[in-house]
């Protein structure tokens, strides 16, 4: 059956004219490129590369930025990109995230201009691939105690450590490192082939099958000096990254849930149990109705929050209640659904029980749920429950 996508409150009329031209041509992307394929690659653990030189060809890569072969559309449109890929899967969300969010827009942002000519336009077309140096094996949620270092050398700089849960990190031509330099916390484009550089995939995951996640070791690896992002010290560099990135999951998450809802609600209206449909008994209406609220809700708050950020009005904290909110309801949603779909909602035959494991790693990366809650919890009273 054809996806139909939830609009309960005609939220559609809201957005202009190209806002919702840039989702429906990527809605349509997912239903004829993504869904026919992704179930396959989720089940064998790889990524479906051919859709990485579709992206350029359709200016899904760093669509936001302006200049450099991007598209230089709408955050809101941005947005919802990101909502209509995580409907196809996470995993596909996540490569486009990561690719113009944490390593296109620092190089747009703080990046010199040669770094900008060198890198944006082949990471817009799709012929590069980057990834996002911060996380480490001991340091997610506190990020400012890594232990990666950079020295200067007469030559440039060397770097020493090892980066974590890095998507798209073995695949990648170019990962932009995060690490201190006599204390400094600096962003550094490593090129994958430097030497003393590797990459290696972590293996054995159940959730995000379909995305490269590596570990990044870096052992004495030598760049030279044009690798440093010359416009940032201090973590207001990644942390600037991770606000980019969060503003895609909001919206991704609502695509998952949507995807979750639609997928349920097909089934219950045709699946007879007791002489009738099950979407005719009022536990299933019960959970049915809750999804459409949930989903609803975070589709205004995604919209409200569009706008804000196009303003440039959008604060972190903002950002933050936003991606708790969002992942958590699609998370509860998929859950849901797998229960509506019974046994056959832990087949591959079905798509929820696919997006209910992806989204618990999604509930977790780019900040977990509780670090979210005690950063907006600073927001509201003042005070910081954990140490800054």
């Amino acid at each position: 059956m054809a996806y139909a996508a939830l609009d309960f409150y005609g939220i559609d009329e809201l957005y202009t004219h190209e806002e919702r031209m840039v989702r429906d041509t990527v809605r349509e992307l997912v239903t004829s490129r993504v869904m026919p394929s992704i179930g396959k690659h989720w089940s064998a653990g790889t990524f479906p590369h051919e859709l990485v030189a579709v992206f350029g060809e359709m200016g899904l890569l760093g669509p936001s930025l302006t200049g450099y072969g991007c598209a230089g559309i709408s955050p809101t449109a941005y947005g919802l990109i990101c909502q209509e890929l995580e409907r196809g899967d996470s995993g596909i969300r996540s490569f486009a995230s990561v690719q113009s969010s944490l390593v296109m827009y620092p190089i747009w942002a703080f990046g010199s201009e040669a770094q900008k000519q060198k890198y944006l336009p082949e990471m817009a077309a799709g012929r590069a691939i980057g990834c996002f140096g911060l996380t480490e094996p001991d340091f997610g949620s506190n990020p400012t105690g890594m232990l990666t270092t950079a020295k200067k050398t007469a030559g440039g700089y060397v770097l020493n450590g090892t980066k974590r849960w890095i998507t798209n990190g073995s695949v990648a031509h170019v990962a932009l490192v995060w690490a201190k330099l006599e204390g400094k916390v600096h962003g550094f484009l490593v090129p994958t082939k430097s030497k003393g550089f590797t990459a290696r995939d972590i293996h054995g995951k159940w959730s995000l099958r379909a995305s490269v996640t590596s570990e990044l070791i870096m052992e004495d690896c030598e760049v030279g000096e044009d690798a440093l992002l010359p416009g940032v010290a201090g973590m207001r560099g990644p942390l600037s990254c991770l606000s980019q990135a969060r503003f895609g999951i909001c919206y991704g998450a609502i695509g998952a849930a949507m995807a979750c809802y639609d997928e349920a609600l097909s089934y219950a209206k045709d699946r007879v149990q007791f002489s009738k449909p099950i979407a005719g008994y009022q536990l299933v209406q019960r959970k049915l109705v809750d999804m459409v609220s949930e989903i609803t809700k975070a589709q205004l708050l995604c919209l409200r929050m569009g706008r804000l950020k196009e303003s440039d009005k959008l604060s972190p904290a903002q950002i933050s209640l936003a991606k708790r909110n969002n992942v958590a309801m699609a998370r509860d949603i998929a859950r849901d659904a797998r229960d509506i779909l019974g046994a056959n909602g832990v087949t591959d035959e079905y798509q929820c029980g696919r997006h209910m494991l992806n989204l618990e790693s999604v509930y977790t990366y780019e900040g977990t749920h509780d670090i979210h809650t005690l950063v907006v919890g600073q927001e509201i009273t003042g005070l910081a429950a954990f140490d800054s």
